[in-house]
């Protein structure tokens, strides 16, 4: 019976509650406004010269601190400390950064609620290390005020705002090389060569135990022989000037071929670390080449002839203690197959000269010898070139030609002139 009685007593105290408290009671807010705060999200340092993302959040902490709850007000759609229909650009300031994205609208942001914007940007390549501020110009709208009409017709008011607020950026301080000058001496397609760089660190770090090193860029036929030199101290501002042992693939045409250059040097924490690659371009001319000119050269069977070849350098850099040889196998032979050339320029032209003599049984036809031409470069590496055709037709040749050719009949005239000299003296020895 007393448990009966309590859960009635219950009861009437759920009601009394319910019937004390107003139904549907609204709110009427009397003052406030959004109050936006924005930071960058996440990391928040940018190597120069990278492409980045930067996530800003929005957050609005608005508080409506003056409200009345009663039954009669309706609850509104907005209230004061809501941001509407938000709009966010970013610009650069003074920071050496390219924002690339346009305004962006991110919606309604209520009180203690916050939305992200990321703005897509480029720092600049030569960008010195340090904090920089981005401003961020935020527009939205505020709700004013309402007029209701009958029980169920209202009417909202809003208000443009404006708000320009900052966020950070930090770009680290590096190591920056540009390359200042490039040259190369004497560099020609399938030979070795040097090549110097005069770099400057356009950064704004002081590297320590600093290497300048050179890489080959993808696939470009100038590849380093010697590809690191050791600088030590580089501070900002201060230029090195470095030369590297290059060699230069045999495909290579007269133009100019692409190579990266990096810096390695110690950082604050103390760890070895790369600089931004740069990409410079190194002169090639053609590969080293020689033609001959030569008359047509006829020989008989068992003669004998002396030849001379005219060489000329054909390409675009100058050759240094040149030697031609003439290269025989049977049925011929030579007694000097080698002549020096010395030093030719590119379009300069030098003779040799060769006794080549052909064997008495040699088959009539037209031969080919090889010749070719030992020499050094610039840099006193020794090369030599592609092999030169020497054509050389063996035939009887008749006539005076024929004779002049042929030792053996050459033999037989200078006996008959010495013996005709002969009696000429001693004929007139006896008068």
């Amino acid at each position: 019976m007393r448990r009966h009685k309590g859960r009635i007593i219950i009861l009437l105290l759920v009601l009394a509650a319910f019937l004390v408290s107003p139904a549907f009671a609204g709110t009427r807010y009397f003052e406030g406004s959004p109050n936006l705060t924005a930071y960058v999200s996440g990391a928040n340092q940018f190597a120069p010269g990278s492409s980045i993302q930067i996530p800003v959040v929005i957050k609005n902490t608005g508080i409506n601190t003056y409200y009345e709850v009663a039954s009669n007000i309706v609850d509104r759609a907005d209230v004061p400390t809501t941001a509407k229909f938000v709009t966010v650009a970013m610009g650069a300031g003074n920071a050496p950064v390219v924002i690339k994205t346009d305004p962006q609208m991110i919606g309604d942001i209520a009180s203690q609620d916050q939305q992200t914007a990321t703005f897509s940007a480029t720092v600049n390549a030569d960008a010195a290390g340090g904090t920089y501020t981005l401003p961020l110009n935020i527009t939205y709208q505020q709700f004013s005020h309402v007029d209701q009409y009958g029980m169920d017709t209202f009417q909202y008011y809003y208000v443009p705002m404006n708000v320009t607020l900052t966020v950070p950026l930090v770009i680290k301080s590096e190591v920056i090389p540009e390359v200042i000058s490039a040259t190369s001496d004497n560099l020609v397609a399938g030979a070795d060569g040097y090549v110097n760089l005069t770099i400057k660190n356009i950064g704004s770090f002081d590297g320590t135990k600093a290497t300048v090193q050179i890489v080959q860029n993808d696939d470009s036929p100038v590849s380093p022989v010697d590809s690191n030199v050791y600088i030590g101290d580089f501070p900002a501002g201060s230029t090195v000037s470095c030369q590297y042992k290059v060699a230069v693939a045999d495909t290579a045409q007269n133009k100019t071929y692409p190579v990266d250059v990096v810096v390695n040097y110690q950082n604050d924490e103390g760890d070895m670390v790369p600089s931004q690659s740069q990409t410079v371009g190194i002169d090639v001319g053609n590969k080293v080449n020689f033609a001959i000119q030569i008359s047509p050269i006829e020989m008989s069977p068992g003669s004998k002839h002396t030849i001379q070849i005219e060489y000329q350098n054909t390409g675009d850099t100058m050759v240094y203690s040149a030697q031609a040889r003439i290269s025989v196998a049977a049925p011929f032979t030579s007694s000097s197959d080698v002549a020096y050339l010395g030093d030719l320029a590119p379009g300069q032209t030098a003779v040799a000269t060769y006794q080549i003599s052909v064997a008495s049984d040699a088959t009539l036809k037209e031969y080919g010898l090889d010749s070719e031409i030992r020499y050094n470069n610039a840099i006193g590496d020794t090369y030599v070139s592609d092999p030169m055709k020497v054509t050389i037709d063996v035939q009887n040749l008749t006539g005076l030609e024929g004779i002049i050719s042929n030792p053996v009949y050459l033999s037989l005239i200078a006996a008959v002139i010495i013996g005709i000299i002969y009696a000429i003296i001693h004929t007139r020895k006896k008068h």
